[in-house]
């Protein structure tokens, strides 16, 4: 695989952040946020010093149902205006050489920030038509909600609540590479 060291800048175009949630926990609902950035600093001989530093607009939150994009945004869950943004930033990454493994990282969401590990796998180094280096990667998370603050909850009359405790994150990169200076 082509070297993997250098900066790479997410391209939000070709790029998501999902989420997966279930519903009166039969069924799963998805939605994704549609204003979000990162940068990766990669260092292939040195993975304990790459980093990653992502940001996402709460306000960009689209389920494909405005009314529960507006509650989404509302004190109930989000908070948007108060909380217009969510973060991750690495602490660690435990990578191998083909960039598959776990990415550790603070996360932060509604000013509470919490430990989260990722699961990444890397799919490959391509140039584009446009001249771009490309790294496609997708990577995963899951965490309980209620530890970030997104308290909001509605028992139904069979148990259980309306929304799942536990929400799962998936992200789909495409990075370009804009420097080739290794992290570190």
């Amino acid at each position: 695989m082509t070297e993997l060291s250098g900066t790479w800048t997410l391209d939000p175009t070709h790029s998501s952040v999902n989420f997966i949630a279930r519903h009166a926990m039969v069924t799963r609902i998805r939605g994704s946020f549609q204003d979000f950035n990162a940068t990766l600093h990669i260092n292939q001989d040195a993975p304990e010093t790459s980093s990653v530093d992502a940001l996402i607009q709460i306000a960009s939150v689209n389920t494909g149902n405005a009314d529960r994009d507006t509650h989404l945004r509302k004190n109930d869950f989000f908070e948007a205006d108060r909380y217009p943004e969510a973060s991750f930033v690495s602490t660690m990454f435990h990578v191998d050489e083909k960039g598959n493994g776990t990415v550790e990282g603070d996360m932060t969401i509604k000013g509470i920030t919490k430990p989260i590990i990722l699961i990444v796998a890397t799919f490959g180094i391509q140039p584009d038509p446009m001249g771009n280096t490309r790294l496609g990667f997708e990577a995963a998370t899951t965490f309980n909600r209620h530890a970030f603050g997104l308290d909001f909850d509605a028992p139904i009359e069979t148990g259980g609540v309306l929304i799942s405790n536990e929400i799962k994150v998936e992200i789909e990169g495409s990075a370009i590479r804009t420097g080739d200076s290794a992290a570190g």
